[in-house]
């Protein structure tokens, strides 16, 4: 095994406190921009081309001071200047790993902390996104899971994630350059920190403004939301977002699922597919994406993966399946599965007609691998010994 390559580490301390009484932009939909803007004195008769003019500044050109916004009036910039902001969240730490993976620890109003990966790949580059401070699920393989929910972030906060990468990147069009159809940001995944569809408005109005075409641009088929299974708004996600959907399943009976997943024990298996099996998005060019985490003697035997074809079958879901190599961290209760048993699973699933690409771990060296992250102040805030006590094994 080669040694692993230096990381690299840039740390950037810009506090950035909103101004008091000052509103911040950054996460209104154009509704709420619009009724802001008149409420602090824009003419009603001009709001909408204001809405829209200021729009693109702020999220196709990626400008952030008024003062650059070149087709306002000056007087108007020094108006809008006194009463807004446009603010995101401040990056605290930047890791890159061996492999391109970037990490970032960022934070956000009231000091609290999130974790967001940037995956580069050489067809995609995909943000894994954060959608709360912590998370309430406690799903016993996932690291994340051992940091008690804070609170729900804000659409500002999560959208300001993809602009915060898009800065990094230098991926900010210039105004008046000819269009440049590559991206390195080219798709969302919202499986970063916390359970999306427990915050549901948040991440429906700031997965909007990723799609407005008059601004970040991202089409709804490069957005991915992954759910644990909150039934009631599986509906809901493709009506008001529209966005691909990806589960959190990991388990064919309900016995496993109950400890692996313990949303489980309120939305069951049968429930959830079906739940899946009436998405209105779901067709053979939009599947729904399994992830299913490799744990060795518990999820992983040729019995689990024929089970696991028969829950799709039987409720018609057109789906791939992802399988994920259990990403081990310090006091985890499981084992990753091995790949000569990865590899059978996968092929039972291949054998049957679905796809079931193994995913490539990504950023180990980084701890930001899939299931792996945490705020970097609450892990080192608890010893080893809390870790495997949350996990289950003190």
């Amino acid at each position: 095994m080669s040694p692993k390559a230096p990381i690299t580490q840039d740390v950037m301390t810009i506090p950035r406190k909103l101004p008091e009484g000052k509103i911040n932009l950054v996460g209104l939909t154009r509704d709420q921009l619009r009724r802001a803007l008149i409420e602090h004195g824009t003419p009603e008769r001009q709001a909408k081309m204001r809405t829209g003019q200021i729009w693109q500044w702020i999220y196709q050109w990626g400008v952030r001071d008024f003062a650059e916004m070149t087709n306002l009036a000056k007087a108007y910039r020094a108006q809008l200047a006194e009463s807004f902001v446009i603010e995101i969240p401040e990056v605290v730490t930047r890791q890159v790993s061996e492999d391109g993976t970037r990490k970032y620890l960022c934070r956000i109003a009231g000091g609290h902390e999130v974790e967001v990966v940037y995956i580069p790949e050489e067809d995609r580059g995909t943000l894994c996104i954060s959608s709360q401070v912590g998370c309430t699920l406690t799903c016993s393989f996932c690291h994340t899971g051992t940091q008690k929910l804070v609170r729900n972030l804000t659409a500002a906060e999560i959208v300001g994630q993809v602009m915060m990468a898009r800065d990094d990147l230098d991926e900010w069009p210039t105004p008046g350059a000819p269009k440049d159809e590559t991206r390195l940001l080219s798709n969302i995944v919202l499986m970063g920190m916390g359970e999306p569809l427990y915050n549901f408005e948040n991440v429906r109005d700031a997965m909007k403004i990723a799609m407005d075409p008059e601004g970040i641009s991202l089409s709804r088929r490069r957005i991915t939301l992954s759910t644990s299974g909150v039934v009631p708004e599986i509906a809901r996600t493709a009506e008001e977002i529209g966005c691909l959907l990806a589960i959190s399943f990991h388990a064919t009976t309900d016995e496993t699922r109950d400890v692996l997943v313990p949303i489980n024990k309120r939305w069951n298996i049968e429930g959830l597919l079906q739940a899946l099996a009436s998405y209105p998005k779901a067709s053979n060019s939009e599947r729904i994406t399994f992830e299913y985490v490799m744990l060795d003697g518990v999820n992983d035997s040729d019995e689990d993966a024929h089970r696991l074809i028969d829950h799709i079958k039987r409720h018609k879901i057109p789906a791939k399946i992802n399988l994920i190599p259990f990403n081990e961290w310090p006091g985890a209760p499981y084992k990753r599965s091995s790949n000569n048993r990865i590899r059978a699973f996968a092929n039972i699933i291949y054998q049957a007609g679905y796809a079931s690409p193994i995913r490539k771990t990504r950023g180990e060296d980084i701890m930001a691998a899939c299931g792996q992250l945490k705020s970097a102040t609450e892990r080192a805030r608890k010893s080893r010994k809390q870790i495997e006590s949350e996990a289950g094994l003190g």
